[in-house]
């Protein structure tokens, strides 16, 4: 009898003992993985605040390249060389000025005698093709996954999403490229529109990016619809897809919610899909047929050439930090508030 108790007390402690080392595998991933986002954080924001308060340095900084430049001269052509680079000082706007106006410009320009960095156009760009894309993109999801959760059989279900997470693991570069050879010349000739490469190109491959994670999302909260309510609405004389429409559809609401804000968020950071297919060209205009550029693809574009704590430098990391804002907003509403709604839902509170 006590041999017996002596062995459940060293199972007992061996349980422990991994459940305290798996605890502990848990924390620290977690505790890992949320300093990393913080020091992200804080490195993309650090790189991004010297365009705020160091204009002055820089324009003494490009003085002082002048003066270093001219060596073995006499007085007098040093002084003509002064006055010429005082002149031209006045009369360009050096990269460290960078102000409120210029962010806010219409005019995306970077490399020139007189750098613009007007954002404006670039985040009109972005918010098109986003939009495009999701309003192609959330149709086609919903209705797909109410079919898979409401009247797919069981044999089609297990087809239907794996083809699903199969499309959300295509690499972005292989959707761009695609869109870039067949994609844009089929719509295109379709249309008949001028450019080939523009905003409806990039938000139709941006699309393909998006359904997926639509898709997953809805497919859960709809999934996620207690069994009683489309009992009861069959029970009442409703049809199947009278049950799906205006019983289950509307119980996932805040489901369905957040899988297009999670979507939009998606689409919002895309890279290398809109980098390939949207033509590039910062347009102020809302015209879904020319071409854009947009927040993500200008720093994919431009960060590998730019001079290491140069304005522009500063102003991709400042793009950088609008993306960053954006996407984190869209995902912890989504995550924190829309699905607390739906929880909420499903056990009856208010």
């Amino acid at each position: 009898m006590n041999k017996f108790s002596r062995n459940i007390d060293q199972l007992k402690k061996k349980f422990r003992l991994s459940e305290f080392l798996a605890e502990s595998i848990i924390k620290s991933v977690a505790f890992v993985s949320f300093a990393v986002i913080i020091l992200i954080f804080v490195f993309v924001f650090r790189e991004a605040i010297p365009i705020f308060y160091s204009p002055e340095e820089k324009v003494i900084d490009t003085e002082q390249e002048f003066i270093q430049e001219t060596y073995g001269e006499d007085e007098s052509t040093l002084l003509l060389i002064e006055k010429e680079n005082k002149k031209s000082l006045e009369e360009t706007d050096y990269e460290g000025e960078v102000t409120f106006k210029n962010l806010a410009g219409k005019e995306w320009q970077p490399v020139s005698r007189n750098p613009k960095y007007g954002i404006l156009p670039l985040i009109v760009g972005t918010f098109k093709v986003t939009m495009i894309s999701v309003l192609i993109a959330a149709p086609i999801s919903i209705l797909a996954a109410l079919f898979t959760a409401v009247f797919a059989t069981k044999r089609l279900k297990e087809v239907l999403k794996p083809a699903m997470e199969v499309l959300s693991g295509f690499p972005s570069v292989v959707i761009g490229f695609f869109a870039l050879v067949a994609v844009a010349t089929f719509l295109q000739n379709i249309f008949g529109y001028d450019f080939r490469l523009n905003a409806f190109v990039g938000g139709v491959a941006l699309s393909l990016a998006v359904i997926p994670i639509i898709y997953t999302v809805t497919d859960d909260a709809l999934i996620s619809v207690p069994k009683f309510m489309t009992e009861a609405s069959l029970a009442l004389g409703a049809t199947k897809w009278q049950t799906a429409l205006f019983v289950v559809l509307p119980a996932a609401t805040p489901g369905v919610f957040a899988a297009i804000l999670l979507g939009v968020g998606r689409a919002f950071g895309e890279t290398m899909i809109v980098l390939m297919a949207t033509g590039n060209a910062s347009l102020m205009s809302l015209d879904i047929f020319e071409p854009v550029r947009t927040l993500s693809a200008t720093i994919g574009a431009e960060m590998a050439e730019v001079v290491f704590g140069d304005t522009h430098y500063n102003v991709l990391f400042l793009i950088g930090s609008i993306l960053f804002i954006f996407t984190f907003a869209l995902n912890a509403v989504a995550e924190f508030y829309v699905r607390q709604k739906l929880l909420k839902r499903f056990r009856g509170e208010s």
